[in-house]
């Protein structure tokens, strides 16, 4: 025996002893296929962390070398936690997906009824997730602002906000209607659309007036414009972050319409039925708006060289 126990090869752990180490070192750690129990972030110490990130870029790039290069900087750390967002939300979408599959399946078991409790508490932890990522990614696009006076934005896709948009769900039905409705109010912001189109000009201060008159008129303003990244539509937006207003930007599609995509844009930013269209000096871009909110009997409002 004692001959048959020096040549016993060492066993490696096993996987108890394993799952036993990893509580030892990390403690508890849920996996993402379960719902996660451990708290979020507080708002303020999310902000507290964004802003030490950033001022720590800001006064290490600052009034160097690379100073050229710290607004790609900035805005690249503000579209990481952007990402972020999006990756919970297609594990939202799939978990949307996976919970329809089990309703359909459910035939009274236990098994089946324990696997849709399940889903529903990962899509509520996924919520909370998200929610947290998208209070970072709030935080850092404030600062970005204040440090280059210009709002952040994405190159492609929305910039939502789903943090007063969720509530408690009691089925798994309940909850795929609350996410729908969540999503929807936000993407679809209920309240006066005002529609704006302007060219090159810089007159910012016009702008904010006229502007300011109008959401002094309708509070619940919605500000509809063609997300331009320079000259009046540019300045709308900054006015529309600044005042808290939401903002739904109509891009040109241009792989999609070639040299007909702004006029395509404008007959989808008009078939939102806006009350009325703000339009500043530009080009045949702004006339064309103009003319067809008329067709439709929506006021058109001209302002800059020649309006008032």
């Amino acid at each position: 025996m004692h001959t048959h126990d020096e040549r016993e090869p060492h066993h490696a752990t096993s996987a108890t002893g394993h799952v036993i180490e990893e509580l030892e070192l990390y403690g508890y750690r849920p996996s993402e296929d379960e719902p996660d129990l451990r708290i979020t972030p507080e708002d303020h110490i999310i902000q507290s962390a964004v802003a030490d990130i950033f001022d720590a870029l800001i006064s290490t790039m600052a009034d160097t070398s690379l100073d050229f290069d710290l607004a790609e900087i900035l805005w690249s750390s503000v579209n990481t936690f952007h990402r972020a967002v999006e990756r919970i939300e297609k594990k939202l979408d799939d978990n949307e997906q996976a919970q329809k599959r089990l309703q359909r399946e459910q035939d009274g078991s236990e098994v089946k009824s324990v696997q849709l409790e399940t889903l529903i508490g990962v899509g509520q932890s996924l919520i909370e997730r998200r929610d947290s990522l998208e209070l970072f990614r709030e935080t850092a696009a404030d600062i970005y602002l204040r440090t280059l006076g210009m709002p952040w934005s994405p190159r492609s896709g929305s910039r939502v906000n789903h943090r007063q948009m969720t509530a408690a769900m009691i089925d798994s039905r309940d909850f795929i209607a609350a996410k729908r409705r969540a999503d929807n109010d936000v993407l679809l912001p209920a309240g006066t659309k005002i529609a704006f189109s302007g060219g090159e000009t810089t007159d910012h201060r016009l702008i904010w007036d006229k502007l300011d008159q109008v959401h002094a008129k309708h509070p619940d303003m919605v500000l509809l414009h063609g997300g331009s990244p320079k000259g009046a539509e540019r300045i709308a937006a900054t006015w529309a972050h600044n005042r808290k207003v939401p903002q739904v930007a109509f891009k040109p599609d241009w792989a999609k319409h070639a040299k007909a995509a702004p006029f395509k844009r404008n007959d989808q930013m008009l078939g939102t039925m806006p009350i009325g269209v703000i339009v500043f000096p530009g080009t045949g871009i702004q006339d064309n708006l103009a003319d067809k909110a008329r067709k439709l009997g929506i006021p058109v409002y001209r302002f800059g060289t020649g309006g008032a």
